[in-house]
């Protein structure tokens, strides 16, 4: 259903059009979204849209923005209620699986922004996000350490690289498979495969 936004102030008008595109994405392929679809989208002009975003590409940069400060937020929450740093690396795991689950145009949108041959300023907002969801793994990882609940030996980077790339992977066989549950189904069985590989022997 098109999202009225005629008459909102211009802050609202930009947030009205990231949940456009977002709530496009969830059913079409990101590469095929317009301006003239997120224009009729929200019930709009192209000329009324582009009062507010230059052009496209500024409009995809402020879906990965706006992207990058949801989750990181979800996932400081996440980390601020757990007990302990294993406890912190599940909770973020959840976070992301409910974060892609509520927002299934985000991972498509991703996707193809990392795929793309030249450095775009949305790919470097994606870029960025990763790097930071990377280092806040990576705590985690150091305090587990330091309480010796994680096995000393496990890198933080290679952590966050599995605990991401699971949820990625998870991603792409619910989209393959066109079982959008799947993804929430699977997750504890994958987050334990994970927790068995960093957990300290002792």
């Amino acid at each position: 259903m098109p999202t009225r936004a005629k008459h909102l102030p211009a802050e609202q008008r930009r947030a009205a059009t990231i949940q456009a595109v977002v709530a496009l994405a969830g059913i079409s392929n990101p590469s095929d979204i317009t301006t003239a679809a997120i224009a009729e989208q929200m019930a709009m002009t192209q000329g009324s849209l582009f009062r507010h975003f230059a052009n496209k590409e500024a409009i995809w940069l402020a879906v990965m923005e706006w992207v990058g400060d949801h989750l990181l937020a979800r996932l400081d929450a996440a980390v601020a209620g757990a007990e302990s740093p294993l406890a912190a690396l599940e909770a973020m795991f959840i976070a992301h699986i409910g974060f892609v689950a509520e927002y299934p145009g985000v991972p498509r949108m991703m996707f193809g922004e990392l795929q793309a041959s030249q450095s775009t300023p949305a790919k470097q907002a994606v870029a960025r996000l990763i790097r930071d969801y990377g280092a806040l793994i990576g705590s985690q990882v150091e305090a587990g350490k330091a309480t010796r609940q994680i096995d000393p030996s496990v890198s933080g980077a290679a952590a966050a690289a599995q605990l991401i790339g699971s949820v990625q992977g998870l991603v792409m066989q619910s989209l393959l498979s066109g079982d959008s549950a799947r993804l929430q189904r699977e997750a504890p069985g994958v987050f334990a495969i994970f927790l068995r590989g960093i957990r300290s022997p002792l």
